[in-house]
């Protein structure tokens, strides 16, 4: 793991975070954080992380070579939670995908793009070639924005993902190249 943490980030309206690597003790923050999300991004994030068992499973078995979990905190409080996703082997390892979830009451102030360029120079370090994410279209429009601004380019998938429902929506591969 790189040795560049903790950090400071400050953002646009002057609050000053702390970004750190998850550890087992985050467990509880995590899933409280988990919890103050919309109902919305619960429903649309890759786990089930409503549930304190998944969350846990993740602090029992942290392993930063295959995942880089990143938490961004306003003291003790989790207010972001951002992945970097690697291979160790196979036509993929040197491509890393991006995860990341962020409290309501940050966005629009710059976090978001610092978890990504933080995870961006990670990947960079740890001899990627490429990063990508897939998000919701709708859902995720301000991401998908920043995200194209950074220099990703957008694939855009019709219907290609499903709701607990069962019903379609459409979504947008978003990749780096390294």
């Amino acid at each position: 793991m790189p040795n560049r943490f903790p950090q400071e980030a400050a953002l646009r309206d002057g609050r000053r975070l702390l970004i750190r690597p998850f550890t087992a003790h985050d467990a509880r923050g995590l899933w409280d954080f988990f919890l103050r999300l919309p109902e919305d991004y619960r429903r649309f994030a890759w786990d089930n992380i409503s549930d304190p068992i998944v969350v846990e499973g993740w602090a029992r078995n942290v392993d930063y070579g295959k995942v880089l979990p990143l938490l961004a905190l306003d003291g003790q409080k989790v207010v972001a939670d951002a992945t970097l996703h690697r291979r160790d082997h196979g036509p993929l390892r040197r491509a890393g995908r991006l995860k990341w979830l962020l409290d309501p009451e940050y966005r629009g102030q710059g976090l978001g793009t610092t978890l990504v360029n933080t995870l961006i120079g990670i990947g960079r370090e740890q001899g990627m070639r490429h990063l990508t994410t897939l998000l919701i279209s709708d859902l995720e429009a301000d991401a998908v924005h920043t995200l194209t601004e950074l220099g990703f380019d957008r694939v855009d998938l019709a219907g290609y993902g499903t709701d607990p429902d069962g019903d379609a929506h459409d979504m947008v591969k978003l990749t780096l190249a390294l």
